[in-house]
Parts: C-alpha cells; sequence; structure tokens
C-alpha cells in the first residue's frame, strides 16, 4: 500500500492539529484578554463566554445583535500573506450595524473555518479582531476555530462574527421621527471597507497579482494591496459621544448596496434623502474603479460606499454642533444632503 492510500491512525494525519491549535489559542490569548470589560466574567478557553447583563442606568434594555463576514476581500489578504487587518473588518461589519440603533456594543464573538491551523497565521487574524473590538469598545467574549481539511485548501480561511449590543428602549433609534428638512451628515469611510470585493477583485486583482505590492503615484506612494487591505472604520466611539448629548433622529451604516440601498432603509415612507454627489471628496480608489471597469455613478453609489462610511439625520438647527462634536472624536464630517418629501428613497443631485 501507498504512503497516499495508507489508512490515516491519527487527527494529526487526517488533517487536524490538535496541538497546535492549542498553540493558536495561547497565541490570541493576551490579545483577547485586552478586550475584557468589567462585565466578562471567567477567561479564555471555556465553554461559553460569561457577560454580566446587570444594566443599573437602564429602565428598559434591549439587547441588539448583528452577524456578518468580511466576504472576498479576504481572498486579497491570502494573495499577500497579511491577516493582521481583515479581523478590524469583521467586528466593524457587526459593531457598526449593531450602533444603527443606538445600541452599545457589549461583546463580540468570532468563527474562524480554516484548511490548516498555523498559531501565526491564527495569531494574527485574532490580533485584528482584538484590535477592532478595542476601537469598538466591546469585549472579544469567545469564538471558535475549525479546521476543515480536505474541504478548504490549506490556506484558505473565512470569518463570520457576531455582536451584541444593549440600548434602553426609550432610547432606540430607528429613523421614525425622520421630518422634511432634516439634514443629512456623512462621516467619511477609510476607503473600500468591506464591500463589493468580487467586483474590485475582477477588475483590479485579477491577472495583476505581481502588481499588488508595488507603490503607485495615484495612491501618494501607497500600493494597490495597502489601499485594498485598509480596514473598515468602526464609529462606535464618535457615535455613542454624540447620542449621549444630541438627538439623533436615523443613522444607516453604508455597505453593500452604498448610500442608495442603505440609508432609505431609516427613511419613513413619506419622504427621500437627497444627497449631493459633490459635496464631499470621493476617494481615489473609486475613480480608479471607474476608469477600469468603466462604470456609471448609478452604478458606483449603489456597490460602493463613494467614501461615506456612516450616516447620521438630524434636525438642522443641531447639525452644526454635532458635526462640531464628531470631529472632535476623531471623526471626518461633511453634511452631504437633506430630508425632502418623497416615497422612502435616495437621491442624488
Amino acid at each position: 500500500m501507498t504512503d497516499e492510500n495508507r489508512t490515516p491512525d491519527s487527527y494529526r494525519e487526517a488533517g487536524v492539529d490538535i496541538e497546535e491549535g492549542a498553540r493558536a489559542v495561547e497565541r490570541i490569548r493576551a490579545d483577547v484578554r485586552s478586550t475584557y470589560r468589567p462585565e466578562v466574567l471567567g477567561d479564555i478557553g471555556g465553554f461559553g463566554g460569561m457577560f454580566s447583563a446587570k444594566f443599573a442606568d437602564m429602565d428598559d434594555p434591549v439587547l441588539v445583535s448583528g452577524a456578518d463576514g468580511v466576504g472576498t476581500k479576504l481572498k486579497v489578504a491570502q494573495l499577500l500573506g497579511r491577516h493582521d487587518t481583515v479581523g478590524i473588518d469583521l467586528v466593524a461589519m457587526c459593531a457598526n450595524d449593531v450602533l444603527v440603533s443606538g445600541a452599545e456594543p457589549l461583546f463580540f464573538l468570532d468563527y474562524i473555518a480554516i484548511g490548516k491551523v498555523t498559531a501565526d497565521r491564527v495569531g494574527q487574524i485574532v490580533s485584528g479582531i482584538a484590535e477592532g473590538c478595542r476601537q469598538a469598545g466591546c469585549a472579544l467574549l469567545g469564538g471558535e476555530t475549525a479546521e476543515h481539511p480536505g474541504v478548504m485548501s490549506p490556506d484558505d480561511y473565512d470569518l463570520s462574527g457576531f455582536c451584541v449590543g444593549v440600548v434602553d428602549r426609550p432610547d432606540i433609534v430607528d429613523g421614525s421621527e425622520i421630518r422634511e428638512g432634516d439634514v443629512v451628515l456623512g462621516l467619511t469611510s477609510s476607503g473600500l471597507h468591506s464591500n463589493g470585493y468580487s467586483l474590485v477583485r475582477r477588475l483590479l486583482v485579477d491577472g495583476h497579482e505581481r502588481e499588488l505590492g508595488l507603490p503607485r503615484v495615484d495612491f501618494g506612494g501607497r500600493s494597490l494591496g495597502d489601499v485594498l487591505l485598509e480596514p473598515t472604520r468602526l464609529y462606535a466611539k464618535a457615535i455613542l459621544r454624540l447620542l449621549d448629548e444630541v438627538d439623533v433622529k436615523g443613522m444607516a451604516h453604508i455597505t453593500g448596496g452604498g448610500i442608495t440601498e442603505n440609508l432609505n432603509r431609516v427613511l419613513p415612507k413619506a419622504v427621500d434623502a437627497r444627497v449631493h454627489r459633490g459635496a464631499w471628496k470621493v476617494p481615489q480608489i473609486f475613480e480608479v474603479l471607474r476608469r477600469a471597469g468603466e462604470l456609471s455613478d448609478d452604478e458606483l453609489f449603489r456597490t460602493f460606499n463613494m467614501g461615506i462610511g456612516f450616516c447620521v439625520v438630524i434636525e438642522p438647527a443641531e447639525a452644526p454642533g454635532a458635526a462640531s462634536l464628531l470631529r472632535e472624536a476623531g471623526e471626518t464630517v461633511v453634511e452631504i444632503g437633506e430630508i425632502v418629501p418623497g416615497s422612502g428613497e435616495v437621491s442624488y443631485a
């Protein structure tokens, strides 16, 4: 019997290395603990993460949950062998969604499906997840790393995550109070975030893999790989500070579908959001995509965030103070539009 046909006589020979998995847990222990909040009970390694639900400052606490992944942006990370930023994307995609309801992100859990566990690669991924949790102010409460030999190639992996937040019921932000004349503030994105990468890869990556690491003049000396792996921005700390001081009527996380298919989700049926496309500077990566695919404005704004990662709808009198507060919290803020009579859609001017 040849070595290829010999029946494996251990789990390791079947493709799952338990010892390497244990080394991976040790590698991530400090990163996980760095995210802990006072409400976390227990430590890494238990069968379930525990989090105290004693919200003394709330009359009627409501839990808000969200689950998401990173999508095919992971393929770019795998091509470049850079795994320390996609974890930030994973947390951001979930925590920013939870934030839209006015909820404070409390804790996060991850699931890593991987062809072959190596402690270093898993450590890089989880270090990014921990950094995302620190930026969002939530605890990395637990997770699972599942090795899938024979199902996934050794270098392949996929990520998914789950975030839970809390908001007092009277403070839920749902868009129902949005009225004609209100202002739309846009918080700028850090780039593509984690959406549209199937199109991005087709236009800019496939067939150009060797060029990903080369510095480019149009990106100010950065490489295309640097730009494509720029992690999704987390808005939690700035928005939570805003909510403490200003009456926010509606919010939207601008993900797949762009402003067109996300801002409309918080609009009452009697109004539209009219967005001024020239109100902010569109990052260069979107112009590169426009030229590479000969894409129309409608296609671009329906696919990508176009430089706006989060929207806030607010009364006109509150807008200057809100923008100032958000800038003090580190955000770049632009008044991008207003609420007009309509039917719950986004239009452009």
